[in-house]
């Protein structure tokens, strides 16, 4: 099976390398850590003992997931070499620096060869993989060299629950690698279980996005806060995708017709699209800056403010009277708003955020956060401004949420308990 399935990844590569070439040379896009991702071993990994522990993560919202849970496995497994890989150039920034360039590198693509190479350079005693990093010849490889093997965090999202179901003869073989699944709520226990992960191997330890505590504050945030004139309504839209920033900036003019001085920081989601975010705001006729083009010295009298930087949105957050989170106007997904929460943010989101299903329906269940449709973005908007007690109340709930939530780090690293101690099968 594993032999086919590489077969079939490697033809998928060979079809799709036109492709990948074009995102590289033209966006710049998968060239950071070509090298690594195709198996060459950086040389500051090569002097690794036997015994150390692997964390995947692979972008941003991972990283700042499992952040406390490497912080804690350090703490009791202070002789154990830990190490991080991440999908992302984005995630890679920040991994790199929170825990140092020495223990980062980027995430192999899954053929053997590659995979083979980190295995023998890392000799891990255990492998964890954050959310639902499913690898085959990963997995596969980890059980065959001894390694133990556990699934933290671990999810299964709507949107790909039906076609891993689909697929289960083959994930159930996938699955019986792992020695442990810790999920993020029952239902995603359940639908582990359902595409094939042993029964017995499967827990419901909670979400470690709970776990993530206020960011340092940036240099960024404190200079905004000084030159934002005082008593103006700050909106911060983080990790707008493709399509919604229209609808954002259409929200803003009803907004700015009552509320003049309102600032709104809008973060789009990937960079290769700044320009053409900073263009469209350009045509609606909005005094706006940018972050790369702005100095502190700048007073900020109501317009946009464009974030094209990488990692300084979620200190951004602590800012917003409002905080609007993207992906989720357009059936994107939506992206993580507990970001907003921990700061106690008026928060707001659109219909689609399948992607976070498990922790909208706690926050809808505790009225902690507006849904709302594109059309009425505005509206809402405009009347959350309008009533300081109701747009307080939704951020001091989001808050308690945020705080009542808390303690999966500790349970998973009990979960682990054993595996670390095992060392070895």
């Amino acid at each position: 099976m594993y032999f086919l399935y590489s077969l079939l990844l490697g033809l998928a590569a060979l079809l799709s390398l036109p492709w990948w070439l074009l995102q590289m040379l033209r966006l710049r896009k998968y060239r950071a850590g070509f090298k690594e991702r195709l198996g060459l071993v950086p040389a500051r990994l090569q002097a690794t003992k036997a015994g150390s522990i692997w964390v995947h993560a692979v972008s941003v919202g991972e990283v700042l997931a499992v952040s406390g849970l490497i912080t804690q496995l350090k703490s009791t497994r202070p002789e154990a070499q830990i190490f991080i890989s991440t999908t992302t150039a984005t995630g890679q920034r920040l991994a790199r620096e929170r825990f140092g360039e020495a223990q980062c590198f980027f995430m192999p693509l899954d053929f053997g060869f590659a995979v083979r190479a980190y295995m023998n350079a890392l000799k891990p005693r255990l492998l964890i993989l954050a959310e639902t990093e499913f690898w085959p010849n990963l997995l596969h490889l980890a059980r065959k060299r001894g390694a133990a093997v556990a699934i933290v965090n671990a999810r299964i999202s709507d949107r790909s629950f039906p076609r891993y179901r689909r697929f289960r003869w083959f994930f159930r073989r996938v699955l019986s690698n792992p020695d442990l699944f810790l999920a993020q709520t029952a239902l995603d226990a359940d639908r582990l279980r359902g595409i094939g992960a042993p029964t017995e191997r499967v827990q419901v330890t909670g979400n470690l996005k709970f776990d993530i505590r206020q960011a340092i504050p940036s240099q960024l945030a404190g200079d905004l806060r000084a030159a934002i004139a005082k008593g103006s309504p700050v909106i911060v839209a983080g990790s707008t995708a493709e399509d919604e920033e229209e609808i954002v900036l259409h929200a803003f003019q009803q907004v700015q017709k009552q509320f003049p001085s309102t600032v709104l920081i809008l973060a789009p989601r990937h960079p290769e699209r700044f320009d053409k975010v900073a263009n469209l705001i350009a045509s609606f006729d909005i005094a706006f800056v940018r972050r790369s083009s702005w100095t502190a010295a700048c007073p900020i009298a109501g317009g946009v403010f464009l974030l094209d930087s990488v990692g300084e949105l979620a200190s951004v957050y602590k800012l917003a009277d409002i905080a609007f989170v993207g992906g989720s106007l357009v059936p994107t997904g939506g992206h993580n708003i507990l970001e907003p929460a921990q700061y106690g943010a008026a928060i707001v989101v659109g219909p689609h955020t399948f992607n976070f299903r498990e922790i909208i329906e706690i926050f809808q269940a505790g009225r902690a956060l507006r849904v709302v449709d594109p059309e009425q973005f505005g509206a809402v908007l405009v009347r959350l401004l309008s009533d300081a007690e109701e747009r307080n109340q939704l951020g001091r709930r989001a808050k308690e949420l945020f705080a009542q939530h808390a303690g999966a780090t500790m349970r998973t690293v009990q979960a682990l308990r054993p595996l670390l101690e095992a060392g070895k099968r």
